[in-house]
């Protein structure tokens, strides 16, 4: 490894999550490994006038299980309920308390801050359609396709000046915590929450706080979000199988599945956490981020962000790629994307890209949008932890194109010291994390 420059440290005391797979932690991660799939006919609204009709939801979540006051986060949308459950969880792992004005942690909540990668929408999706859909009448339940398509740009355009604003989430999370410190919200798509993880870790490395409550929280599985990229064809068709529409780097791929959730860690410093006594989970080594500068939709087709970020991550944690021991994808299971990320891929590791073990669980939970990366990371830290990687399902028909080891079908044991969680945005944003087994 190359030899590290003086700088403080930044550790996980906490994790959380709220995913198609599960309310926490475990739950999430035996299903995982047990390759179930959150795969199924769309209930939130119905879908079945719309080209897709499945979605990978999170059912029977109640946010009143994780706090003892719900009525403050009662007109939080979907992903602000999820946060808070997901953070609840991360901060009891960590010797966090919430709910309270007298924490009696020991911790000053002035140097306590939060950085989310989150999206809002309208409260009532219903009621916004209803009042912004001309020729609708407010009862409308069910969205005919072809109607919605003719008015979508109209209530996408709508949606900025009517929506509750994107920083909602965080500020439920300050309600709950009593954090008074930098709080931060970026929403850069699919590659979000691993930007706010990043930029949280260098918030600590600068010294501007302690503690930072980190992650993502999205739910865009309602008529608007799932028009928006049915229209841009980025969403699998297979309605007649579900649990197998998400299938990353494999011939028969046709696109993502549209899920939602909310993954939170608790990052920290090293000085900090071991002053509190903290059971440290692993060690944030590593963040790089660029941007394509290419097209709205579409990744440079060499990958060339996707290599610069990745390389950014890997000078920033003072190794070489030799030293990374899994890669946990984007893995959006659209052709493009799996397509040049494999090439990234190959052009970071040189030699070593088919021996470097690389999976997808958006196989198993869909895509959660803002809050992918934060779920992918807290899997790599459980990978580290359990020394196992989880599989990307539904690999049945390789594609020739794509001859990199994705772990089919089957979990692999392995030691993983050292892993990589790369997210890619549309807009061209590329954020790479690295985190590591924590060592004194």
């Amino acid at each position: 490894m190359i030899q590290d420059v003086k700088k403080e440290r930044v550790v996980i005391t906490g994790m959380g999550i709220v995913c198609p797979l599960g309310h926490d932690i475990e739950t999430m991660w035996q299903a995982l490994l047990a390759g179930k799939s959150g795969v199924a006919k769309t209930t939130i609204f119905d879908a079945s006038t719309f080209p897709t009709t499945f979605s990978a939801e999170v059912k029977n979540y109640d946010v009143a299980k994780f706090v003892k006051n719900p009525g403050l986060h009662k007109n939080g949308n979907r992903g602000s309920k999820f946060a808070v459950g997901a953070t609840v969880q991360a901060c009891r792992q960590a010797g966090i308390n919430v709910e309270t004005d007298n924490p009696a942690d020991g911790i000053d909540r002035k140097r306590i801050g939060i950085y989310l990668g989150a999206g809002e929408g309208a409260a009532n999706h219903e009621a916004f359609f209803g009042a912004i859909a001309a020729g609708w009448d407010n009862q409308t339940n069910v969205m005919d396709w072809t109607k919605w398509t003719d008015v979508a740009a109209v209530q996408m355009r709508a949606m900025h000046e009517l929506e509750q604003e994107a920083n909602m989430p965080a500020a439920h999370l300050s309600m709950l915590t009593g954090a008074r410190g930098p709080i931060r919200s970026c929403l850069t798509a699919c590659a979000a929450s691993t930007q706010a993880i990043g930029e949280a870790t260098m918030t600590i490395r600068r010294g501007d706080a302690d503690i930072m409550i980190a992650g993502g929280a999205h739910s865009m599985i309602h008529p608007l979000g799932q028009t928006g990229f049915n229209r841009l064809t980025a969403l699998s068709k297979r309605n007649d199988s579900p649990q197998t529409a998400s299938r990353p780097f494999t011939a028969s791929r046709d696109g993502f599945v549209l899920g939602e959730g909310a993954a939170i860690v608790i990052l920290e410093s090293l000085t900090s956490a071991k002053k509190r006594g903290a059971k440290i989970l692993a060690e944030i080594i590593g963040y790089g981020s660029s941007s394509d500068a290419f097209r709205v939709t579409d990744m440079h087709e060499e990958g060339r962000g996707a290599i610069q970020a990745m390389e950014a991550a890997i000078a920033d944690a003072c190794i070489t790629y030799k030293d990374v021991n899994y890669v946990n994808a984007h893995g959006t299971s659209t052709a493009e994307n799996d397509s040049i990320e494999t090439k990234a891929i190959k052009a970071v590791f040189k030699e070593r890209a088919k021996q470097i073990v690389v999976s997808s669980i958006k196989s198993s939970m869909g895509h959660l949008i803002g809050a992918a990366g934060g779920a992918e990371l807290i899997t790599c830290v459980l990978a580290i932890r359990d020394g196992i990687v989880p599989a990307t399902i539904n690999y049945n028909d390789p594609d020739p194109e794509l001859d990199l080891d994705y772990v089919p079908n089957t979990p692999r044991k392995m030691q993983v010291d050292v892993a990589m969680k790369e997210s890619f945005g549309f807009g061209g944003q590329n954020n790479v994390v690295i985190v590591k087994k924590y060592q004194d």
